[in-house]
């Protein structure tokens, strides 16, 4: 299994490396008020995938902050002398599927 994934990766690798060689022209972005920039292919399309990442990040920082928060004060509730597996916890209700009519539509 170690070697398989070594195999995969070395594949996408060489993939991606023979992408950047086959796209080594040059590239002109056109950014507004007349601006331009011009890289090659390649590089457009690094900076553009490095740039959707971050934002994507930046997008989830308030998320990920706020479910920190919620285990921190999840964490406070529980008593410091009574373990956390300790809480009772209660099973969802399950309907009782026999006495429900079949739907119309035999889902």
């Amino acid at each position: 299994m170690k070697y398989l994934l070594w195999l995969l990766k070395a594949a996408i690798f060489f993939t991606l490396f023979a992408f950047a060689l086959n796209n080594q022209q040059d590239a002109t972005v056109h950014f507004f008020f007349g601006t331009h920039w011009s890289a090659p292919l390649v590089l457009v399309v690094l900076t553009a995938f490095a740039a959707g990442v971050v934002v994507g990040v930046l997008g989830m920082v308030p998320r990920w902050w706020k479910h920190r928060s919620a285990a921190r004060r999840a964490q406070a509730a529980v008593l410091p002398g009574e373990p956390a597996s300790a809480t009772p916890v209660t099973a969802p209700a399950v309907p009782d599927l026999q006495q429900q009519p079949p739907s119309i539509h035999g889902i």
